[in-house]
C-alpha cells in the first residue's frame, strides 16, 4: 500500500511564496499520475494541480499561472511551487494519485495572511 507525507505548508504573506513537497512510498509511484488537492473546512476537497507520469501538467483555473506542480520519479517525490498566494489559497493541501486513492495523508496547511 502507498503511503504519502506531504510537508513544507505554513504561513505566508500575501503574494509571498511556499513549495510544497510530497514523498511517496513504493515503486508504482512512477507510473501514477499524481495530484495536489486541498481541502478547507465544510468544502470539498479540490484537485488543483495534476500531473502524469511523464510529466504533462494540468491546474484549476484559480491556480493557472501561480502554481507549479513538478516530480522526481527517482526521489518518488512530487511537488508543488506556489508564488503570488492569495488569501483564498488558505487551506490544508494533500497529495494524491486521481481515484482511485491511496489513503490519504496528514496533509500540509497553508495559511495565506495578512
Amino acid at each position: 500500500q502507498v503511503q504519502v507525507v506531504e510537508s513544507g505548508g505554513g504561513w505566508v504573506q500575501p503574494g509571498g511564496s511556499l513549495r510544497l513537497s510530497c514523498a511517496a512510498s513504493g515503486s508504482i509511484f512512477r507510473f501514477s499520475a499524481m495530484g495536489w488537492y486541498r481541502q478547507t473546512p465544510g468544502s470539498q476537497r479540490e484537485m488543483v494541480a495534476g500531473i502524469s507520469p511523464g510529466g504533462e501538467t494540468n491546474y484549476a483555473d484559480s491556480v493557472k499561472g501561480r502554481f507549479t506542480i513538478s516530480r522526481d520519479n527517482a526521489e518518488n517525490t512530487v511537488y508543488l511551487q506556489m508564488n503570488s498566494l492569495k488569501l483564498q489559497d488558505t487551506a490544508v493541501y494533500y497529495c494524491n494519485r486521481p481515484a482511485p486513492y491511496w489513503p490519504w495523508g496528514q496533509g500540509t496547511p497553508v495559511t495565506v495572511s495578512s
